[in-house]
């Protein structure tokens, strides 16, 4: 069996994983394994040495993760265990076989002090300890397994699970105020379209190992993301900008995390979308199922 075709999907059902589930069909002579914490408990070296031997894939994407920002401070062993050290477990797995490993990190590897969107070779400094967990991870996996690709992302949201979209649009129909932070800076980013440059990745001519960062295109404050997504929902309720210092949170964020694309568009030639563009199709399909 050709292995190219046969591709491992770590933390497969969250919403990434639900994305690329979303795609498979489009790619019907790939054969995809989804695996989760129920199949596959990534913290176990050797039951994912002998996953990823005995599956045949020449694929590995990894999007397993402890993303619960606010309560990785209060467990920081348990977020270092999922973020870094299962990593570490994939990478030694896919060298001994020669799988080839896309990971998905983070923007919170910066600390936020940027004036410019962030490039790939620019200095991290994570303020969190999910920040710090995701950065240990990016280092493991490139000790571990050179030949990988690692897409650093932000602001996720989807149709899927639990998300700052949904928890909005929950929020907005029940309430006549939110206060909502307008000095912290960013791009959100759609997991289909994020899924679709993966699978874009893994479709190129040639597998070029590296650090890429990957969101939609555009930039605004989680204040102007929330007043969109209520003006697309035709939801009432009225959005108050407040600052950082207002709403105390236990883990610190980056101010400013917009991510520059450039590599990854020029490497790969990955088109993407407007962050509102995304949106709108996101509501939709929220819709369809609802």
């Amino acid at each position: 069996m050709n292995k190219k075709k046969r591709i491992i999907v770590t933390g497969a059902n969250g919403q990434l994983g639900n994305a690329i589930r979303r795609w498979a069909p489009s790619f019907p002579d790939w054969e995809f394994l989804p695996t989760d914490v129920d199949r596959l408990d990534i913290c176990d070296a050797e039951a994912v040495r002998s996953y990823v031997r005995e599956a045949g894939a020449g694929y590995l994407v990894n999007c397993a993760a402890y993303t619960a920002v606010d309560k990785a401070e209060e467990f920081p062993e348990l977020c270092m265990r999922l973020n870094a050290d299962a990593v570490r477990n994939l990478g030694e797995a896919a060298q001994e076989t020669g799988v080839k490993v896309i990971h998905l990190s983070t923007d919170y590897v910066f600390d936020g002090r940027s004036y410019r969107p962030y490039v790939e070779t620019d200095p991290t400094h994570p303020l969190s300890v999910y920040g710090k967990t995701k950065l240990a991870g990016e280092q493991a996996l490139r000790a571990s397994c050179p030949d990988s690709v690692i897409l650093r992302t932000a602001w996720l949201y989807s149709e899927f699970g639990n998300n700052f979209v949904k928890t909005m649009l929950r929020l907005g129909a029940e309430k006549e105020q939110l206060n909502v932070l307008f000095d912290q800076i960013g791009t959100p980013t759609y997991a289909v379209d994020l899924a679709k440059a993966i699978l874009d990745v893994i479709s190129g001519e040639r597998f070029i190992p590296g650090i890429y960062h990957y969101s939609n295109e555009g930039v605004c404050s989680w204040y102007d993301f929330v007043v969109r997504i209520f003006a697309h929902a035709g939801l009432s309720c009225r959005v108050m900008p407040i600052e950082t210092k207002d709403y105390p949170a236990k883990a610190p964020r980056p101010s400013y995390s917009v991510l520059n694309k450039g590599k990854i568009k020029q490497t790969y030639g990955v088109r993407i979308p407007h962050w509102e563009e995304s949106l709108c199709r996101c509501l939709e399909e929220i819709k369809k199922n609802q």
